[in-house]
């Protein structure tokens, strides 16, 4: 078979597919020449270490007709398989993903999942770019991407972006077993997620907390106790799941929240109001507990957590006990959101590590809310020159 020249792509073919053939071109960054062949079903790969394009074409003719081992250095390991998508998300997937909350790990895998469906699982992560982010975002938002076939909002489709900048960048900071980095740079990085414009993100009402407070004890003790502890700290419903008795301090009032049961991986402890101490108090009535046990077991296995599931649905029973309309948006977050509004007056350092944010940006960006009497009364209280 004739060797030829690609002159598309400056690249040089000789040997034949399947047997013998090999392949020189030159690196896009450094401009110098690489020589490329297959092994055992492996595609390898090495430097020429030089720019000589004739000299480079001469190399591949004597490789493919054997006149030349495939080390044109005289080194006597090839370079492994060039790194692809699939290979990287194993990595990813063995060494990143269990270290993570499981729920995150489900996000993860299942979004691993569909870029592979959608790049290709030979795609080389350094060849992605502005035109596979844009064309992803366009075929997610329509249903034609994705486990649901169903279109999707913006927040879903920034979340499953964030996946893929995120294992993008450990990447690009992680080395192999040989000190090389696994990915020279993100390719996609500084490129903006889809924003959701005005997103829903409902505050509950001093009104609606009072009435939901009311019924709290006809829906599940549980249920009453964690809508005590999310109003009066502040904190995720899943944090407050997930509290034992050696969290709480009764004797200085304060409850310990760990790091592995937070969002943000922030370990705090917080004093807490007489109305939270109240509440665990109750707690402690129905389950003696002590040490180690759960502040809040679940009805059938004390050995576990009420699950999210299950708060989820006493909410509603809840809801729909008070009398109050379902109002999209509004759950156990939006006590998040009423904490940090009720204190707005604090200072934000103050705020944070009560409520335990780790920054006091997503505090204002996030949670805050103003309404008509908080805008009114600053007004009033601006200072008025000449008795206007």
């Amino acid at each position: 078979m004739m060797a030829r020249t690609k002159r598309s792509r400056r690249s040089y073919g000789a040997g034949e597919w399947g047997r013998n053939r090999v392949r020189v071109f030159p690196d896009p960054k450094t401009g110098i020449y690489q020589i490329e062949w297959r092994e055992n079903g492996r595609r390898l790969s090495r430097s020429l270490k030089h720019r000589d394009w004739a000299r480079a074409k001469r190399q591949a003719d004597e490789v493919a007709a054997g006149l030349a081992v495939h080390q044109p250095n005289g080194k006597k390991d090839a370079e492994p398989e060039p790194l692809t998508l699939e290979r990287l998300f194993e990595i990813y997937g063995e060494e990143v993903v269990p270290t993570k909350h499981r729920r995150t790990q489900h996000q993860n895998r299942t979004a691993m999942r569909m870029f592979l469906d959608f790049l290709g699982r030979d795609r080389r992560p350094e060849a992605l770019s502005r035109r596979d982010w844009d064309r992803f975002i366009r075929e997610r938002r329509a249903g034609r991407v994705g486990p649901s076939g169903k279109p999707v909002s913006n927040c879903t489709i920034a979340c499953d972006l964030r996946i893929l900048l995120a294992i993008l960048n450990w990447a690009a900071k992680s080395r192999d077993e040989r000190g090389r980095l696994l990915l020279d740079y993100n390719p996609l990085k500084g490129l903006g997620v889809p924003k959701v414009k005005n997103p829903m993100r409902v505050v509950l009402s001093d009104e609606e907390y009072e009435t939901l407070l009311k019924v709290a004890r006809r829906v599940d003790w549980r249920f009453r106790v964690a809508l005590v502890l999310a109003h009066e700290t502040g904190h995720r419903i899943g944090a407050i799941r997930k509290l034992r008795w050696c969290d709480i301090d009764f004797e200085d009032r304060t409850i310990l929240w760990r790091a592995e049961h937070e969002k943000t991986g922030y370990e705090h402890r917080t004093p807490v109001t007489d109305e939270a101490i109240t509440a665990l108090e109750e707690a402690r009535r129905h389950v003696h507990g002590a040490g180690d046990a759960l502040v809040l077991p679940a009805p059938r296995d004390p050995l576990k957590c009420v699950s999210r599931t299950r708060m989820g649905t006493w909410w509603k029973t809840a809801e729909r006990r008070a009398g109050l309309e379902p109002k999209r948006g509004r759950g156990w977050h939006s006590l998040r959101r009423k904490f940090a509004s009720d204190l707005m007056g604090l200072p934000l350092k103050v705020l944070c590590d009560l409520g335990g944010w780790k920054e006091a940006k997503t505090v204002l960006r996030c949670y805050q809310h103003t309404d008509e009497v908080q805008l009114r009364t600053a007004l009033d209280s601006r200072p008025r020159k000449g008795g206007v």
